[in-house]
């Protein structure tokens, strides 16, 4: 039976942000097939509305895509109001996947060949 390590989400997949309003979406799209089930697994709806806890998101729901090995996250409620009326130097809320990817995620030490990135 092999070991586990927590590695940060950017390392075992890649991500993209949408918004419309005062939603945002954030898929999590895995590099590597191998390491899809960890991440479906571990990131959730939940984990993911947690990490947010500072946007104070009214709903986050998770869309399964798992022919294309990604999650996408729905965030209600997190654009300080959407485009035209925030703010903040971030109204589209494109930095949302850089904090999502921070996220920690363990996996199996013997699938360490699939992660991306420096292991710092």
């Amino acid at each position: 039976m092999s070991n586990t390590i927590q590695v940060p989400l950017w390392r075992a997949a890649h991500g993209r942000t949408g918004d419309k309003g005062n939603r945002s979406n954030i898929s999590v799209i895995a590099w590597s097939e191998a390491l899809w089930p960890h991440i479906e697994a571990q990131i959730t709806a939940e984990r993911v509305s947690s990490h947010f806890r500072h946007r104070a998101p009214r709903q986050v729901v998770c869309h399964q895509l798992p022919n294309l090995h990604a999650l996408n996250f729905v965030l209600d409620d997190v654009l300080d109001g959407g485009v035209n009326d925030a703010l903040n130097l971030d109204s589209h809320g494109k930095a949302l996947s850089f904090h999502l990817l921070e996220l920690e995620l363990e996996i199996p030490d013997n699938l360490v060949s699939h992660l991306r990135g420096p292991s710092g």
